[in-house]
């Protein structure tokens, strides 16, 4: 089959690349462009680890054609620091023990900034909902949801 021209936005910046047609967005961001920090858990969307947003929505990157996201803006955790300083949920994570092998990591910080732009104050319940479509083999929860709830406090200034 003939490899396809894709044209998208990634993290801000106007990117292109050739991929096969039935190629995942997964291994197209990490094989093809260098993002590295989605992760391929389970490959079958039930996981998370490979989360980005793409066009304001969270998706699972290894169900999504790299060929769909033709003409789409893509956000992955690369896009979440400004310069050498670190996203304040980047930040939260770190200081508060949130991660330990860091698989699901990187796709529960995109689905945490992505809620955290549409709600700046959320609840426990909220965050644990909008959450709930990555899994978490190794920390629980309750670090993460503390995590993003400082983090959430500190964007808000609180």
């Amino acid at each position: 089959m003939k490899n396809i021209h894709v044209s998208t936005v990634l993290n801000g910046d106007e990117t292109e690349f050739v991929c096969a047609p039935e190629e995942t967005l997964l291994d197209a961001l990490r094989g093809r462009l260098g993002m590295t920090g989605a992760k391929e858990g389970c490959g079958t969307g039930d996981c998370g680890a490979c989360t980005v947003e793409m066009d304001g929505r969270l998706v699972c990157s290894c169900l999504v054609l790299g060929a769909e996201a033709e003409g789409a803006e893509i956000k992955t955790v690369e896009g979440m620091a400004v310069g050498e300083g670190l996203h304040p949920l980047q930040q939260a994570f770190i200081d508060h023990a949130a991660l330990q092998c860091g698989i699901c990591t990187p796709g529960i910080l995109v689905a945490a900034k992505t809620l955290l732009e549409r709600n700046p104050d959320p609840t426990d319940t909220e965050v644990r909902y909008w959450l709930a479509g990555n899994l978490c083999r190794c920390t629980g929860y309750d670090k993460i949801i503390k995590a993003v709830q400082i983090a959430a406090a500190d964007m808000r200034g609180a």
